[in-house]
């Protein structure tokens, strides 16, 4: 069974930093291309950030030079480092794990910033 369970959401004022964090389990986690969502009150999903398995980064535009995604396959574990969060940034952010015809989703971690 496959799990992507998302943590280190939160509360936080406006030029703040938050670290999230999915850790994945039941997939061989270093051949997937990993990625993070996010999905704002009466929005579509959006890109965040993508990681190739060879470490090749993508980001939207949003999230260029605030935001870093990384991954430590030893740990089976995604990350992005959020920094001078902006209260647009609010939104339940979602982990993504793609490759081999599959999609598999992460149950999601709310990011709430302060106005």
């Amino acid at each position: 069974q496959v799990q992507l369970v998302e943590s280190g959401g939160g509360l936080v004022q406006p030029g703040g930093s938050l670290r999230l964090s999915c850790e994945a389990s039941g997939i061989i986690f270093g051949i997937y291309t990993m990625a993070w969502y996010r999905q704002a009150p009466g929005k579509e999903r959006e890109l965040v950030a993508r990681i190739t398995t060879s470490g090749s980064t993508t980001y939207a535009d949003s999230a260029k030079g605030r935001f870093t995604i990384s991954r430590d396959n030893a740990k089976n574990t995604l990350y992005l480092q959020m920094n001078s969060l902006k209260p647009e940034d609010t939104a339940v952010y979602y982990c993504n794990a793609g490759g081999f015809g599959m999609i598999y989703w992460g149950q999601g971690t709310q990011v709430f910033v302060l106005r």
